[in-house]
């Protein structure tokens, strides 16, 4: 994620950075009409899923030839970019993109992705959670396909919190949290959660969120020195001269401190149970969840973190073959559970909230249906602006979140500064 972002402030990018079931796309025109090749560019395993979902979509469009090239996703953004910048020249015919970069690339090229739209794709809004639609829809277009989401929870060590005797059915504010993590401290020198906090504000980000705002308000207003972004920064505060916060290092820390005990819980999005389950197999059954605590008792509990969507270069030389593998791609059960399957890519599509996968329990997660518990706070994650200045005010905001907890500066007085930098970023 870090890379990205620098990315994007090397190049001088302006970025941000009920249905049928298995619908399988339903495109109007006739799928005997739709051929030719077409060339699918992604990362990771969003790239690995694309190619795996290529033969069931080859049942119903058999006359599409689908390519997909795999890139890391600094380097697939730079690639982007100049293509973007040439009008066309290297472009792919349908790109995957994080939500939060939308609104950067379309204000600097609105001409340069396909209003999806107008080729019939509003049909399938109720499919997905308003939050996300609200992502993808940007002046009044619908430039993206939804994807993947990241409701986000707290996931906890079972076993620290027993042996430090906290429940986490208690934790239901942050005042809360911050006594458990106090006690956790005391009882078993576990530290409670990571933060880097000079490099990532994602805590912040999260608290925001439950309280309906990102950096910016509903009418594209800075957020900074609102009494919601006081509260969150305070209450991080709080939990650094408590010392419960671990300062890790990047993604590398987080996940260092989840394999090695280091913490006793990891606010994050549902993917992070793919990455928990995968580098700590022998803590099955230790790992559990609870949703965000919120500010004040009954307050919201909800948040996402991450996710992301498909858009189509409006340079394509076959729209309609690249919209039907965007609709197909995004409107399939089946392919959408595949992703979730095998690579932990929690879907966007709501019908397959109810298959059996999303609903078992889990024996790693205490034997708990974690997916489900997800799955039931989709539709009640609030809907925030995420503007193309938003790559900007999250550097501005770690930076500041740096300044309050390592240099000690004044709350308001940080918040205030960084409202000031980011107006000053704006006008370059």
């Amino acid at each position: 994620m870090k890379r990205m972002l620098m990315l994007v402030f090397i190049l001088g990018i302006v970025l941000a950075g009920c249905s049928n079931k298995s619908s399988g796309g339903g495109a109007d025109l006739d799928s005997d009409e739709i051929a030719g090749e077409i060339t699918v560019w992604g990362w990771d395993v969003a790239a690995a899923t694309f190619k795996e979902s290529v033969e069931k979509f080859n049942e119903k469009y058999p006359d599409v030839k689908v390519t997909v090239e795999e890139f890391g996703s600094g380097d697939l953004y730079e690639k982007l970019t100049v293509g973007l910048v040439s009008r066309g020249s290297g472009l792919p015919d349908v790109v995957l993109m994080e939500d939060e970069r939308i609104p950067g690339y379309v204000s600097q090229f609105p001409e340069g992705f396909l209003d999806l739209s107008e080729m019939g794709y509003d049909k399938h809004d109720d499919l997905f959670n308003d939050a996300k639609i609200q992502n993808v829809v940007q002046d009044g277009k619908m430039v993206a396909a939804p994807w993947d989401i990241g409701p986000a929870g707290m996931f906890y060590r079972v076993d620290i919190f027993e042996e430090a005797g906290v429940s986490a059915d208690d934790i239901e504010t942050w005042d809360d949290f911050l006594e458990a993590g106090i006690q956790v401290k005391e009882k078993t020198g576990t530290k409670m959660l990571p933060i880097d906090i000079s490099n990532y504000d994602g805590v912040f980000q999260m608290m925001m969120q439950q309280q309906g705002l990102s950096y910016f308000d509903e009418d594209g207003e800075f957020a900074f020195e609102t009494d919601e972004a006081k509260r969150s920064m305070e209450m991080i505060k709080k939990f650094h001269e408590n010392d419960i916060i671990l300062n890790n290092s990047g993604w590398d820390g987080i996940v260092t401190a989840t394999v090695n005990g280091d913490v006793a819980t990891v606010p994050y999005g549902v993917w992070y149970t793919g990455t928990i389950m995968d580098q700590a197999p022998d803590l099955e059954g230790k790992w559990d969840m609870f949703y965000l605590p919120a500010f004040e008792e009954g307050g919201n509990r909800y948040a996402n973190v991450g996710g992301s969507s498909l858009l189509i270069p409006s340079y394509t030389d076959n729209k309609n073959a690249a919209y039907a593998f965007t609709e197909f791609f995004t409107t399939d059960d089946d392919t959408q559970l595949l992703g979730f399957e095998k690579y932990g890519l929690f879907p966007s599509l709501k019908s397959t909230y109810d298959s059996e996968i999303l609903t078992q329990e889990s024996a790693y997660f205490n034997n708990k249906p974690v997916f489900k518990n997800f799955a039931d706070i989709v539709d009640d994650v609030p809907q925030i602006n995420l503007t193309k200045d938003y790559a900007k005010a999250s550097k501005i905001m770690s930076n500041t979140q740096a300044a309050i907890l390592l240099e000690d500066k004044p709350v308001d007085q940080a918040l205030s500064d960084a409202k000031k930098q980011l107006e000053n970023e704006m006008k370059k």
